[in-house]
Parts: C-alpha cells; structure tokens; sequence
C-alpha cells in the first residue's frame, strides 16, 4: 500500500503510473471525416507522389529558365507562344528551345520546362510573341513531382492526433479510410452521504453533485467518452461494486472526493482490495489537489480525486489530461512545455509554500502589448472561481511565490 500522504511530484506521480499503464483503444477502421480527434492506430505511409505531376504555381508561361536569362525590361527576350494548357490537362507536346506554353496556377508543366514566369513579368508583341522582362531561375514558381509528399514516405505516425490539416494530407495521398482508435471510456463516480444528484433538493449539510458533471465536461474536451455512475454512497461494498463495474466496462475511472484522511473515507481501502499494483501514490505535492490517489488496476489508470471542484480540475488537468488526449504523458521538454504555452506578467504577490507547486486560476488581458495575468482569489472549493478563470499559472516548487511584475507560465482554458 502507497504510503497515506507521503506526497509525490507531478512528474513522480506520471512515472509511477506510466509505469504500470496499458493505455491503448479500441481499434476501428473510418472514413475522413470520422478521424477529426481521433488518435492514429499505425504508422501512415503515403502511397503516390503529391502533387502527382510538375506543376506551376503562378499564372505566366512555362519556359525553359535559360531562355530568360539576362531578360530585362530594356531588352526583353522574346519567345514564341507554343500553345496553352489548360487545368486538368496536360500539354499537347514538350518545350523546345525558344518556345514556351500560356499555364495558369495549379497547371501541369510540359515536358521539359524547368520554370514559370508570371504574367505580370511578360509583354505581349502579338498573339505568337511574348517578351520576358525578367529572368527566372531553375524551379522558380513551380512545384515538382512529389514536393510536397513523397510516395512511401511516412505522414502520420501511430499515436497521433488527427488534426483538419492531417484530414487534408489524408485526401491528398489517396487514403480515404484509417485505422483510429476508439475514444477512451471514463467512468465518473462521486462519492459522499453529503452529496446529492443536481436534480434533489439538498437537505441538511447535503450539496449537490459538481464534479461529476465538471469532470464529465473536461472527459468528452478532451475527445474522451465519459459515463456518469452517480453519487454511491461512503460504504465499502456499495463503492466496491460500483468499482468493479466501472473497471470492467470503461479503460479509466475517476472516483471524485473520498481521497481525504476522514474515516468514512473509503476510496483508498476498496482500490487497494481490488488486485496489484493498486495505489500508487496517495497525495501530490500540489495545491490544489494534494489528497489524490492514483492507481492502476488491470493495467487502467483509476484516480481519486479530491472532493473540492477547483482540486478535481486541477488534478484532471495535470494527470488525467495527458493520457485522454495523447495515450501518455509528455516526454519531451517540448511537450511539457506546450502544457503551460503562455507567457504572462502576474500583477499582484503570491506567496507559496517551500515544497509544492501552486496552480493559480487567473484570469488574462493585454496591457501594453503584454498578457496579464490577474490571479482570481477563493477557497478550491468554490466553483464560481474556476467559471471566472481563464486558465492557470504555475508557480514551480521552490520559488516560495512570485512578486507583482513576474513572469509565469499559464495553460488556457
């Protein structure tokens, strides 16, 4: 068993549980307009060149580049018009020496051309001459055969995430089918006599279920399939079966609240009853959101999140989010960074405790060509400050705070 509050890092509490994870889909075979979202099952390979022939990419005539050469507007050169390409049609013949052929934008090169001079750099003699006042050079203004994709070169790799761009480059290669995997399914769980579903009147020290529906939200953001378990109730057997439900038909389970040191508590017990490894760790090393279990069961990611709104958030946030959206979690300085891309200047102090990272919801705006960040103050149990917010800024453990005119990292909601 995870020792009760020997509070880990954000990064320890990853390590431990990329440790154990078997995070992986569903696999299922879509058409294009299916992908959007969705992560990449295999590597994807283009099967032909794109664009699939020589192409201009100006409207002009395409010439042999040496025929140009020394062109000015004193002295044009003057070539003889061979005849004109229309879109979706290829030349009547090659390019001679001298001669060149009218082509708009996106037409296919003759046989032979090198180049593409723009109309706005010719003159017109008559109907069988045009003056160049302009040289080009050796591939100026067109594309070549497979320029921007090569046949049997790799475009997409497994574990991605589609993107309208990469849904683009799909249709491009000739690929109108892919193999994604299914988005995950979460199971959300709240636990608490006090709490109660949104539509019951809330009697005596009763609240209403926030989290479930918070987490829900944040589940089906990050493309995710999340199921609502309801509220189940602080008993061993009631939450055990609940458990037992939710990790036979979901790939991830989120317990919110019942991760305290309370004696009613009993999320920490019915995780550790169900198989190995169990709990990992018990408590991070973060405000908000330092009661938190994580887990693994049979290879799924279980976590018990703490029962305050802003905690949950913040937590899904920071171990939850990473594993819907990418199947893992960041491995690169790079990816890590782009969790918190924003550079803003804090405008007022904050102080934090030696040893722990703060996670403070701001809210943004621009002064003088610089992003503010104005830090909304409020106990992590009160919703109304994350609907305030407009993303976090993290202060790293061993600044002890930041002072007015600071910079901080922010993630945007």
């Amino acid at each position: 068993m995870a020792e009760l509050f020997k509070a880990v890092t954000v990064d320890e509490a990853r390590e431990m549980l990329a440790r154990h994870l078997n995070v992986c889909g569903v696999k299922k075979q879509v058409s294009i307009t299916e992908t959007l979202g969705r992560r990449i099952a295999a590597d994807v390979s283009a099967p032909e060149d794109v664009p699939g022939f020589d192409r201009s990419t100006m409207d002009g005539f395409a010439v042999l580049a040496r025929d140009t050469f020394g062109a000015s507007e004193g002295l044009p050169a003057y070539l003889d018009v061979e005849g004109e390409i229309f879109m979706g049609r290829e030349a009547a013949g090659p390019i001679a020496l001298g001669r060149i052929w009218r082509i708009p934008t996106g037409g296919m090169l003759p046989s032979g051309a090198d180049a593409v001079v723009m109309v706005e750099h010719t003159e017109e003699l008559d109907d069988r001459t045009i003056g160049v006042t302009r040289p080009v050079a050796p591939g100026e203004n067109i594309v070549r055969r497979g320029e921007d994709v090569a046949a049997g070169s790799k475009v997409l790799s497994s574990g991605q995430i589609i993107r309208p761009q990469d849904m683009g480059l799909l249709a491009a290669v000739g690929v109108h089918t892919l193999e994604v995997e299914e988005p995950f399914r979460v199971t959300i769980i709240s636990t608490g006599d006090e709490v109660v579903a949104p539509d019951q009147t809330p009697g005596p020290g009763q609240v209403r279920d926030i989290n479930s529906y918070a987490l829900y939200g944040l589940t089906r953001q990050c493309g995710a399939s999340p199921v609502l378990a309801g509220v189940v109730r602080d008993d061993f057997t009631a939450l055990k079966e609940a458990m037992e439900e939710a990790i036979a038909s979901s790939e991830m389970v989120l317990l919110s609240g019942g991760s305290s040191v309370g004696t009613r508590d009993v999320s920490l017990q019915v995780i550790e009853s169900m198989g190995e490894p169990g709990v990992l760790f018990h408590g991070i090393s973060i405000k908000p959101g330092k009661p938190t279990i994580g887990a693994v069961l049979g290879g799924k990611p279980v976590f018990g999140l703490p029962g305050h709104p802003v905690s949950a958030m913040v937590v899904f946030a920071l171990l939850v989010e990473p594993l819907l959206r990418a199947g893992r979690y960041p491995s690169s300085d790079v990816e890590r960074r782009l969790e918190f891309p924003l550079r803003a200047r804090i405008n007022r102090n904050i102080r934090s405790a030696a040893g722990r990272d703060d996670y403070i919801r701001i809210t943004l705006k621009e002064l003088a060509g610089e992003l503010i960040a104005e830090p909304v103050l409020g106990k992590s149990g009160l919703i109304s400050t994350m609907v305030k917010a407009g993303g976090l800024a993290h202060i790293p453990t061993g600044m002890e705070g930041v002072e007015a005119g600071e910079y901080v990292w922010v993630k945007p909601f």
